[in-house]
């Protein structure tokens, strides 16, 4: 049974084997067959039948109380993320959900500041496709431009992936953060268009894929090597558009005073202004 298919099952299981015994506290005998905790392991520990559970991850009963999965949850050690991101996949979904648009367009009051901004900055969508940028962004990265996909290039160009000098940490908390924004809708296009190729090009991101985290993005440091300036860390936040849920302004900002502060203004004197809604690269 595919994910969209069983979305609950797909992610218990996927769960369920990446905590050991020993994390569970159960004493380890002889050879184990699966990865991480069995069945049965799991329904005991969360005080459930063997047979409920199995139910549970082949997707015949998709309608468990909230305090079964709480139960669930705690033997499979979920934080608060990935508990309410379990709890989107036993909620009801109308049948027939209102198509979401291709692309979205940022309100024009955001274009400009985006385009007043002396930190590189720029839009994107909850697919991490890139609507709008200033200058700045771009001298940063020349893939940060109208029409790109960040997913694809953090894993499929070379040259975006020497940028990050923790590379693993970024490319892990970007998926963490896709599966959070896509939720119980694996159906939609984009996100099939996307996985799918990400998937065949990419071993790391299939192996994060498989591994179902699930993490809000939250402000942090990301530590640059710019074939410019050198290393340089800037904190990265991302912030919501109006309210909505499917835009944001990602901004990165160096620390007051810093020598990361004097290497932005050094990247700033080659930044080439460009509008921030340029036409699309080509895929």
């Amino acid at each position: 049974m595919s994910e969209s298919s069983n979305p609950l099952g797909t992610f218990l299981r996927a769960r369920r084997e990446l905590v050991t015994p020993q994390q569970a506290g159960i004493p380890e005998y002889g050879v184990r067959r699966v990865p991480g905790l069995r069945r049965e392991e799991v329904a005991m520990l969360a005080g459930i039948s063997a047979d409920y559970y199995l139910r549970l991850e082949r997707g015949r009963d998709r309608h468990p109380s909230v305090q079964v999965l709480e139960s669930i949850a705690r033997v499979l050690q979920l934080d608060d993320d990935h508990f309410a991101h379990l709890m989107t996949l036993v909620a009801e979904v109308p049948r027939h959900r209102r198509a979401r648009p291709r692309r979205q367009t940022p309100p024009p009051g955001v274009l400009r500041l985006l385009g007043s901004m002396a930190q590189p900055a720029f839009i994107e969508d909850r697919w991490f496709d890139v609507l709008a940028v200033n200058p700045m962004a771009t001298a940063l990265s020349p893939v940060l431009a109208v029409g790109g996909n960040q997913l694809r290039d953090l894993f499929l160009d070379p040259a975006e992936r020497a940028l990050h000098l923790e590379w693993e940490q970024v490319t892990e908390c970007f998926v963490a953060n896709l599966r959070q924004a896509v939720g119980t809708d694996v159906d939609d296009p984009r996100f099939i268009e996307l996985t799918g190729e990400l998937c065949l090009g990419s071993p790391r991101f299939r192996q994060l894929w498989a591994r179902h985290e699930v993490r809000g993005q939250r402000g942090t440091p990301i530590l640059f090597d710019h074939p410019r300036v050198g290393q340089l860390t800037l904190n990265r936040e991302r912030l919501s558009i109006d309210g909505a849920d499917d835009l944001k302004l990602v901004v990165y900002h160096p620390d007051a005073g810093s020598g990361d502060a004097d290497k932005l203004a050094l990247l700033a004197a080659t930044a080439v202004p460009t509008p921030g809604t340029a036409a699309a690269r080509p895929a």
